[in-house]
């Protein structure tokens, strides 16, 4: 009778889920993928789709993302973390207008109530027993918390626990936590386009993980219609494509008391100003707190498009003819269009989810093409990019989207590959470290103990150093720190070059490469086993014959004379770094002689100012800048 009854529960225990005590998870990411579909009756294609456009199937080290979601699935703990917006902080005026100056924001509370969507681990740790801290940390763990939050949602669709991934189409859509039908179909869509394809990739911890191609799939959209979320607001004349799921939600406008008014100037670009770039940022905070100080007139911020982490929604609040108070630079936000990313730059910045690259791509790529602006990174500029406006305010300006945004992989989901050119003497190059595998250096991302290293990440910048060599000093920003030394800080990007950026080659040695930057020689490793920068060719600058130094620019005013009667003198003050005789910059194009002058709540007293100077725009350092046209000698850098 003993031996019946062992051998009656030995044929039962495949039919009970293991508890996380006894199941050995699976050392193999792959596996790991495999195992949980197989427990909780989900198709391996439909968890692989839906893990790789959250995360692709990166662990991110134990690390939250953008929006606090943890490992491959992206479960969401965001009752952890608290934050605000990241225009509260520091010293920067997002306006950046000496014609008129705003006071620093007050802070915003974190909201006392968060979505379901950024809650879901809890759920999945009462689904599988999992502790949160395993769901957090462990591979295994968290792609099966992912699996039975499927699972549920199936369920409760009323649909069958099928073979069929096109039944799935409903719960997939319920995962990407969208409260809009349109969001919800956008990721579902995405998620079943990856399906189709097929996707293989190394992880980031080196796993290599595959998800054949299912090319005859069809997806039963039946089960949307179920999940009964409510219609965007889209109306008539919103800037977005129609592939991704974008709706209006408007900034405020309105006059305030003692002839003040917020918080966006109202404009009519193309017509009176072309439009030049387009201002990544990261929030620093969540999507509905954050849209919601975008309604607040007296909030000392704007911009023109939120988009959401999870699912990659996007809310337009300000018309692209109209200037977001966003940049921190007078010059650049009159002709810029800005976009922040639900996110945080360490707690929690990461990494960003693959429907937010996705959708914030095609978005980028439709607004370039529409106001002309080049696809490269002169001109798809993060926020940590944008140049003071005079020496008193380098200091001040942001960071964000930080060292953690994937450049590289933006622009190819843009259709504009970061693609070398050249030879290997070229006398410039781009810089372009493999992302997944370049983890540099960096403390400051825990903020409970900022002092402390964070783990290693795939990041898209390198560190700059005086010598060529690996314990040499960090080169310096004398802007950024006048007295003091660069930091490996998260938050410093004194002696860093990103992905993207063109630089001119000042000296090589080995496997060691030096660029110009800030008026310095900077060495950052480039073996040519595992280079980190490509040829780029391309036109450069240098001081004419005879000038000692030239100053450089962080905006491109007019000169005195262009001002007409009435309109105050904005005086083109350089900034504190020096351009020498002998160094040599990258070009980015011309930058027309304006200043918008809009200091009234009316868009009939706004005027554009255009001067006769020519300025040429330069990768100096990790911000772009100007010099003016009269003081430089364009070559080539072939």
């Amino acid at each position: 009778m003993r031996r019946l009854l062992a051998t009656s529960l030995v044929a039962l225990l495949p039919l009970i889920p293991a508890s996380p005590a006894q199941a050995a998870p699976p050392a193999d990411r792959q596996q790991a993928f495999a195992s949980a579909a197989e427990e909780f009756g989900v198709p391996e294609s439909v968890l692989l789709g839906v893990s790789y456009l959250e995360s692709r199937w990166d662990a991110h080290a134990g690390q939250p993302s953008s929006d606090a979601g943890f490992g491959p699935m992206h479960l969401t703990d965001a009752a952890a973390f608290s934050a605000g917006n990241h225009h509260d902080a520091g010293e920067e005026d997002a306006r950046g207008d000496d014609g008129r100056p705003l006071p620093a924001p007050e802070a915003r509370p974190a909201p006392a109530e968060l979505p379901a969507s950024l809650r879901t681990m809890e759920r999945a740790a009462q689904l599988t027993g999992e502790s949160r801290e395993r769901l957090r940390s462990d591979a295994a763990a968290n792609i099966r918390g992912g699996a039975a939050l499927l699972a549920e949602y199936q369920k409760a669709l009323g649909a069958p626990l099928s073979d069929d991934p096109g039944q799935w189409y409903g719960a997939v859509a319920k995962y990407s936590g969208a409260e809009e039908s349109g969001a919800a179909k956008f990721f579902a869509d995405e998620v079943f386009s990856i399906i189709k394809e097929g996707a293989e990739r190394t992880t980031d911890d080196g796993h290599r993980v595959r998800l054949p191609a299912v090319p005859r799939l069809d997806a039963i959209e039946k089960w949307l219609e179920k999940l009964g979320l409510r219609p965007p607001v889209r109306p008539d004349g919103i800037e977005c494509p129609a592939s991704i799921s974008c709706e209006w939600i408007p900034a405020a406008y309105a006059q305030l008391p003692n002839d003040d008014y917020g918080h966006y100037d109202l404009a009519n670009r193309p017509a009176s100003q072309k439009v030049d770039y387009i201002i990544i940022h990261d929030m620093e905070g969540y999507f509905l707190p954050s849209i919601r100080l975008n309604q607040d007139p007296a909030y000392g911020a704007s911009w023109h498009y939120s988009v959401r982490s999870t699912d990659g929604h996007i809310a337009q609040h300000i018309k692209t003819k109209d200037v977001g108070w966003q940049a921190g630079n007078w010059y650049i936000n009159a002709k810029s269009i800005g976009i922040e990313h639900e996110g945080f730059l360490a707690e929690g910045g990461t990494w960003f989810t693959e429907a937010m690259y996705r959708s914030s791509a095609r978005l980028v790529r439709y607004l370039a093409l529409r106001h002309g602006v080049p696809l490269d990174r002169a001109h798809i500029l993060g926020h940590d990019n944008v140049p003071g406006t005079l020496p008193t305010t380098v200091r001040g300006m942001h960071e964000d989207p930080g060292p953690f945004w994937d450049w590289a992989h933006y622009f190819k989901l843009m259709g504009a590959p970061l693609h070398g050119l050249g030879g290997p003497r070229s006398g410039a190059v781009m810089i372009r470290p493999d992302f997944a595998t370049n983890k540099p250096h960096f403390y400051g991302c825990d903020r409970q103990n900022p002092e402390a290293d964070c783990p290693p990440l795939p990041a898209h910048t390198v560190w700059l150093r005086t010598e060529p060599r690996e314990d040499a000093p960090l080169v310096k920003d004398i802007g950024k720190h006048p007295t003091g030394e660069s930091l490996y800080s998260v938050y410093d990007h004194s002696a860093r070059a990103s992905t993207g950026q063109r630089y001119a080659v000042a000296e090589r040695s080995g496997d060691w490469t030096a660029i110009w930057y800030l008026g310095q020689k900077a060495w950052f490793h480039n073996p040519a086993s595992n280079p980190t920068a490509v040829p780029s060719m391309g036109l450069l600058v240098t001081p004419k014959p005879g000038k000692a130094t030239v100053p450089v620019y962080g905006r491109a005013y007019p000169e005195e004379e262009a001002y007409p009667e009435g309109i105050p003198y904005q005086a083109v003050t350089p900034l504190q770094y020096t351009f020498s005789a002998g160094e040599k910059y990258t070009l980015a194009g011309v930058a027309p002689a304006e200043y918008y002058r809009a200091v009234t709540f009316n868009l009939e007293d706004h005027t554009v100012v255009r001067g006769r100077t020519k300025y040429l725009q330069i990768q100096f350092g990790h911000r772009v800048m100007f010099v003016k046209a009269d003081d430089v000698r364009v070559t080539f850098s072939g």
